[in-house]
């Protein structure tokens, strides 16, 4: 499964986590259907459940003029996946993370969604 696919699915289980309060391992059942699990969407999932309360802090000190509880549950979960791959993803540099969950965004999100993420993830990546 190529990376960027993996990220689409895991903010597809992110949301489901998010809405109807699943279990992880559920959540990465339900995205999967038939395929096998990957390595890189299950260390995504379960990467940001392990450090939940610390990605969701980072995302509420880069808000500005926003609460994180007014954000649409879309554009929270790609902030959390970038803000994930951004603290405890070695391999990936933060121009591209910033990139894949801008391009995710315009998939997913709203109008205004991919112009939002950029800027919270720009201002996270130079904390």
């Amino acid at each position: 499964m190529k990376r960027r696919v993996a990220r689409e699915k895991a903010l597809q289980a992110l949301f489901q986590i998010d809405m109807s309060d699943i279990e992880p391992e559920v959540a990465l059942r339900n995205v999967l259907e038939e395929e096998e699990m990957d390595a890189y969407l299950q260390q995504l999932v379960l990467g940001f459940i392990e450090n939940q309360e610390r990605i969701d802090g980072e995302i509420r000190q880069n808000l500005e003029k926003w609460s994180f509880d007014r954000l649409a549950k879309v554009d929270r979960n790609i902030l959390r996946l970038g803000v994930y791959e951004i603290h405890f993803v070695e391999d990936v540099p933060n121009n591209v993370v910033i990139n894949e969950a801008v391009e995710i965004a315009k998939t997913f999100g709203d109008d205004q969604s991919s112009k939002f993420i950029n800027g919270v993830l720009s201002k996270v990546s130079q904390s």
